[in-house]
């Protein structure tokens, strides 16, 4: 406790807060005592995550439109970055994690880094307030916002825009496998207009696959992409 405490920059006043968001439902099912998991604090830093990020975009760019500051924030706290920042204090070598988790290399999973991570701002926000909360956000998202500026192409939003000229056509995604175990998962997607498939996406994600999948339509269209 007293290392991650070193290693994030803020001290707990109720340290229980910070079990807490580093106890993973897979632990808390095993304890024969009924313990609380880090997922109602998942919930609650999602939200405060969103916030800040929202806020601090806002006020970072007076201009830019309301579509690309949400295509800007989801792609500066998807599970990627998260997970990566994630690892850079080291969280999965600090979660309580059940023996079976533990064994399939969960605290290294993206997805289970992510919770944990919005976890902990949870924690932070509830010993601390928001200022605190916001700091530690910060910490990571000003680093990352210029990179993800310039380099953030929404291919799905570019598509479904090209798209949306003609009433008539629709698009639709769908996963049609899902391989690896489940600390590393990926998912296959088609896309199709109307019944005609015109990309193919492989990702760590559905959300990543779908990206993929609509990056190749456009290529096939002969957009610059």
């Amino acid at each position: 406790m007293k290392k991650l405490q070193e290693k994030i920059g803020y001290s707990f006043k109720n340290v229980s807060f910070l079990e807490e968001a580093l106890t993973h439902s897979s632990y808390a099912n095993e304890q024969q005592e009924k313990i609380a998991n880090n997922e109602r604090l998942e919930f609650l830093g999602d939200a405060v995550l969103s916030f800040v990020s929202a806020q601090y975009l806002f006020e970072k760019y007076p201009d830019m439109p309301e579509g690309r500051l949400s295509k800007l924030r989801s792609s500066l706290v998807c599970t990627a970055s998260l997970s990566s920042f994630a690892r850079e204090i080291e969280l999965g070598s600090f979660l309580r994690m059940g023996k079976g988790e533990t064994a399939n290399g969960g605290a290294s999973r993206p997805s289970v880094l992510e919770n944990a991570f919005e976890a902990l701002i949870a924690a932070i926000y509830l010993d601390g307030g928001i200022e605190e909360a916001k700091k530690f956000i910060l910490h990571f998202l000003m680093r990352e916002v210029e990179n993800h500026h310039s380099n953030f192409k929404d291919y799905k939003s570019l598509l479904q825009e090209i798209i949306q000229q003609n009433p008539d056509e629709r698009l639709s995604y769908s996963v049609v496998s899902t391989s690896g175990p489940d600390h590393d998962k990926r998912f296959e997607v088609e896309l199709r207009l109307n019944s005609n498939i015109i990309g193919k996406g492989i990702g760590t994600s559905k959300k990543n696959a779908e990206q993929l999948a609509a990056k190749q339509a456009l290529e096939l269209m002969g957009v610059q992409i």
